[in-house]
């Protein structure tokens, strides 16, 4: 019998995963999904996905190298082997210590995640497994298909009622090159 990954609770909001130690005095380098990636430090002590282990970020640099991630040293990881045991480690925080939403129409990326897919003319599509970046935009995971998360794709995100719509884009196949494929 399978096991299911633990839920994470409503109340947390995952900012960033650890990723490759940086040197060997514990720094590490963070993916975050921050507006620029030193925001993550802004937000206080964060915390595994179940709240169990709590991080303290001793220092927060933006990654040279990386426009998503920031190199970060945590109070009680002082060695490189320290570092690598946390890779892989998704780092949250409390949603009430995120800044309010200026409009009723905006939301953070986590509230997509587990929406209803519509089509626009309202047939169930899937659900929204999560959103990715791989550097060419953000990208929606719907039930193992990834969608462009731009608003010719996606033109209504409806948070209070559980649902965004989407127009799938039209699918172009490529086709070898007439001239080349003779040769």
């Amino acid at each position: 019998m399978a096991s299911r990954a633990p839920a994470i609770p409503d109340t947390l909001v995952c900012l960033g995963v650890v990723g490759a130690p940086h040197g060997v005095r514990g720094a590490m380098k963070v993916r975050t999904f921050t507006q620029s990636p030193q925001d993550i430090a802004a937000y206080g002590p964060l915390s595994d996905k179940l709240g169990e282990r709590v991080f303290v970020l001793t220092s927060c640099k933006a990654d040279k190298g990386n426009a998503e991630s920031a190199r970060v040293t945590v109070k009680g990881i002082d060695d490189r082997d320290a570092a690598v045991a946390l890779r892989g480690v998704e780092l949250y925080v409390s949603r009430d210590k995120l800044p309010k939403l200026a409009q009723e129409d905006d939301f953070y990326y986590a509230d997509l995640i587990g929406l209803k897919v519509v089509s626009p003319e309202g047939e169930g599509l899937g659900e929204v497994a999560a959103v990715h970046n791989f550097g060419a935009g953000d990208l929606l995971e719907i039930d193992g298909s990834f969608y462009p998360f731009t608003k010719q794709v996606v033109p209504q995100v409806d948070v209070a009622a559980g649902q965004l719509t989407l127009v799938p884009p039209l699918e172009q196949e490529a086709l070898p090159d007439e001239e080349g494929a003779s040769e």
